[in-house]
C-alpha cells in the first residue's frame, strides 16, 4: 500500500509558472513509478509526466513537454511537477500517483487553475 498526497495547486495567470508537489509514503520512491495525471472538466484522466528512478527515465506527454518538467527526491520521498507557461487549457485536477507492478495509487488531487 503507498499513500500519497499532492500540494500546490492554485490560481495563476496564463503565462505563469506553478509547482506542485507530492509525498509518498509506504514505500521508497527508487521502487516505484511515480506519474501526474490531470482531469479537466468533462474530460477523461490525461496522463501528464512520469519518473522511474530504477530506469533513470522521465515521460512526458506531448502538449506538456516543453513545458513541464518533473523531479524528484528520493531521499524525501517528494515528487514535484514544474510548469511553466501555463495557458488556460492546463486548467484541471492535476493528480499524483504511484505505481507498483499492476497497481496504482491515486493521490486526492490538486486544483490549479490558469485564468486568461
Amino acid at each position: 500500500q503507498v499513500h500519497v498526497a499532492e500540494s500546490g495547486g492554485g490560481l495563476v495567470q496564463a503565462g505563469e509558472s506553478m509547482r506542485l508537489s507530492c509525498v509518498a509514503s509506504g514505500r521508497t520512491l527508487s521502487t516505484i513509478v511515480m506519474d501526474w495525471f490531470r482531469q479537466a472538466p468533462g474530460k477523461e484522466h490525461e496522463f501528464v509526466a512520469g519518473i522511474n528512478w530504477s530506469r533513470n527515465s522521465t515521460y512526458y506527454t506531448h502538449s506538456t513537454k516543453r513545458r513541464f518538467t518533473i523531479s524528484g527526491d528520493v531521499a524525501k520521498n517528494m515528487v514535484y511537477l514544474q510548469m511553466n507557461s501555463l495557458e488556460p487549457e492546463d486548467t484541471a485536477v492535476y493528480y499524483c500517483t504511484a505505481r507498483v507492478g499492476s497497481d496504482r495509487y491515486w493521490g486526492q488531487g490538486t486544483q490549479v487553475t490558469v485564468s486568461s
